[in-house]
């Protein structure tokens, strides 16, 4: 591995550098076309697109963020889904606070949940989410302390493969079933909605949704960035080590436990602040979000996209969800059997994803190559014994 600057790397690397330089450029471009160019204009972006494009970018951050730990280190976590969740909880708390007396029942501290179902005061672990600062510390923090402690657990007591996804995948399903009680004091079933505004800003004007998409912009672009530092460092060395071979690892003297640990966090707070830029661009928070199938779709995502390239990810993130959208709407009886084609076929013809491949073309050329020497083996065997 040479040692240039790392934004000489990604330079060099063009489909990265392509991806991103994009971004950059939707991440200003768009936000003007929606608010400076005239609705008749035919380059106007509507409102609602902007929101739309701003919440396939909240998925893309996810999707690098469970990339770090699935293609890196060899982690196949099925319960990022929870950690995008909780950072999206503590978004839509701050906001709840926001409220104030303007809620259907007028109270002034207590939201209108609470007060429909009688509570009397505040929950404890409610207090300081009125606090701009405090709710965007918790974003990181809840995200990053929870997989710091699963991981301590799960990564010292060598748990991995199969048996470590299936404890992943609990552990959501564990926080589904307690954010549906309504004594856990998070809205119960219809969890955080009727958002008010950041910060003093209308969440529902034109200008907050611009800036939200923004945010979300670069924030795919930060995290890219930090991700690729943390692989092209000694750290990622080691941790790719790891993902090859585990107890060669262990061997050389290297604690694997902390190395994963390492990264499994860091990817959880990246979920995490996903997570609170999804939540006012939809306007709702609500358990289903920690559904173990959210945290199994997050992985087709990373699988399309090509694991272990980070920039992949995000390539599948945004495909898969444009065509969700698309074909929600148009056939909506039979997306999820394309959504479970689509990652058959991956796994068939581009086990490495879009980005992991380096021509489509050429891996479908070299699939039927390898079909025509099965169906018509002495054929190929004359070619090449003539040869």
């Amino acid at each position: 591995m040479t040692h240039q600057p790392m934004i000489l790397r990604i330079l060099h690397d063009r489909v990265a550098a392509a991806v991103l330089g994009i971004l950059v450029l939707a991440a200003f471009l768009v936000p003007v076309l929606n608010l400076m160019v005239p609705e008749t204009s035919p380059f106007h972006v509507p409102s609602y697109v902007v929101t739309l494009l701003g919440k396939y970018l909240t998925y893309a951050l996810l999707a690098l963020s469970v990339d770090l730990v699935w293609g890196y280190c060899g982690i196949l976590s099925l319960g990022h889904g929870a950690f995008f969740a909780l950072g999206g909880y503590a978004m839509g708390m701050y906001m709840m606070r926001q409220i104030g007396d303007r809620g259907v029942y007028g109270d002034p501290t207590l939201p209108d949940f609470m007060v429909f179902l009688d509570w009397k005061e505040l929950p404890w672990y409610w207090y300081g989410f009125d606090n701009f600062g405090f709710a965007m510390l918790m974003v990181m923090l809840v995200p990053g302390v929870l997989a710091f402690v699963f991981g301590w657990f799960a990564f010292r007591s060598r748990v991995t493969g199969v048996y470590l996804s299936i404890i992943t995948q609990a552990m959501t399903y564990a926080l589904l079933l307690a954010f549906f009680r309504n004594d856990m004091g998070f809205g119960g079933n219809n969890g955080l909605t009727d958002f008010k505004d950041i910060l003093g800003f209308d969440i529902q004007s034109d200008g907050m949704r611009a800036t939200l998409f923004f945010l979300s912009a670069m924030a795919v672009v930060g995290g890219y960035l930090v991700c690729r530092f943390i692989v092209d460092s000694r750290l990622g060395r080691v941790i790719i080590a790891i993902r090859d071979s585990e107890s060669r690892a262990r061997f050389l003297g290297y604690r694997v436990e902390y190395y994963r640990l390492f990264v499994f966090t860091v990817s959880a707070v990246l979920a995490g602040i996903a997570g609170a830029l999804y939540v006012p661009q939809v306007g709702i928070i609500n358990p289903s979000e920690f559904a173990p199938a959210n945290s199994i779709e997050i992985v087709i995502w990373v699988a399309l996209g090509g694991r272990g390239t980070l920039v992949g990810p995000i390539i599948g993130a945004l495909v898969v969800n444009y065509a969700k959208t698309y074909f929600t709407g148009a056939l909506p009886e039979i997306w999820l059997f394309m959504l479970g084609g689509l990652f058959i076929l991956t796994t068939l013809f581009l086990p490495k994803g879009i980005v992991g491949t380096e021509s489509i073309v050429a891996a479908f050329e070299a699939r039927r190559l390898q079909l025509a020497k099965w169906l018509r083996p002495y054929d190929y065997a004359d070619k090449e014994a003539g040869q």
